[in-house]
């Protein structure tokens, strides 16, 4: 075969090849065809995800205070004069009847016996302003005594959180010197009154002083527990939207029509009390369904959705 067949072989080749480049183009910019205006094109939003829980959503009042001794007594002298002696130290484990301190009640020119304080109570000794040498009377402590192991906080509740308050409300305390520990406690005692000046009214709460970690003294933050609910649905807040007067969730969903796509269902829920960021749903939602809680600002309902993150579900408790 000479070169001038060959040329007009490829010329020909080259055309078919053209023609079948620029047929698949026609084809896809054609109106009606693969690529034209057309074509089936649907946005798919990103979005991070949450599974509905059914369980327990509480209300609380936060306040602080310092823990105390739940009883303490004070030492003191039956007779005025110089303070002799002490045999006691601070943190001194003591029972009642022990010796505290001596107060010689001598003058000058009159020599008496010592007088013996002792300890009215058992318990530990939490405080000790005698000192020897020092002139004390009758009216002024020699030692403070705390008895037994019972610790409380004493809070001061605002007027307006007053109808809330009653015995034996459950709390919850935390300490700074034990990070992440929870400790229990209840109301044991409300004041009768209200103080005019702060307008506020006292309230004391026992705690129970598991492995002996608190101390008088310490600094508290306690969470009395107002209300408990139940049994009931709850979500976090940022997933509901509310939008031209109503409240909705995009919940996830299979579309029917395209085979491993996920959608999402635009429902209406009704919703109850909000805390620390956790919202309870009173209708519209049952548990384990699974809602969108981040990237749902552009949402529609029927919107192709790919789950980039799935969060985990909120504690039952």
């Amino acid at each position: 075969m000479n070169s001038k067949k060959i040329l007009v072989l490829l010329l020909a080749a080259l055309s078919l090849s053209g023609c079948a480049k620029i047929k698949a183009v026609w084809e896809k910019a054609k109106p009606g065809g693969s690529g034209g205006q057309n074509a089936p094109q649907k946005a798919v939003f990103a979005v991070n995800t949450t599974t509905v829980v059914q369980g327990q959503i509480r209300d609380y009042i936060a306040l602080s205070g310092d823990i105390v001794a739940g009883s303490t007594v004070d030492v003191y002298s039956d007779a005025a004069g110089k303070v002799a002696r002490v045999y006691v130290s601070v943190g001194q484990r003591v029972n009642r009847g022990n010796r505290i301190a001596a107060v010689d009640p001598s003058r000058p020119g009159m020599t008496y016996q010592w007088g013996i304080a002792t300890a009215p109570i058992s318990g530990t000794v939490v405080s000790l302003p005698a000192q020897v040498g020092m002139t004390i009377s009758q009216a002024v402590p020699l030692a403070r005594i705390s008895g037994g192991g019972a610790l409380e906080i004493r809070l001061n509740v605002a007027e307006r959180f007053i109808s809330k308050m009653a015995m034996n409300l459950p709390c919850e305390i935390t300490l700074d010197a034990w990070p992440g520990d929870v400790f229990l406690g209840s109301i044991s005692e409300v004041a009768p009154t209200v103080d005019p000046a702060s307008r506020t009214m006292e309230v004391r709460v026992n705690v129970k002083n598991a492995g002996s970690k608190l101390k008088a003294g310490m600094f508290a933050k306690v969470k009395i527990i107002t209300e408990r609910k139940d049994n009931i649905v709850k979500i976090p807040a940022s997933a509901m939207l509310n939008r031209f007067g109503e409240q909705y969730v995009f919940v996830i969903g299979a579309d029917p029509e395209t085979p491993g796509q996920k959608i999402v269902k635009k429902r209406m829920v009704v919703p109850g009390i909000l805390i620390d960021g956790v919202l309870e749903i009173q209708n519209g939602l049952t548990a384990d369904e699974e809602i969108v809680v981040r990237g749902q600002t552009l949402l529609e309902d029927g919107s192709w959705v790919n789950i980039i993150e799935q969060f985990a579900p909120l504690s039952a408790r």
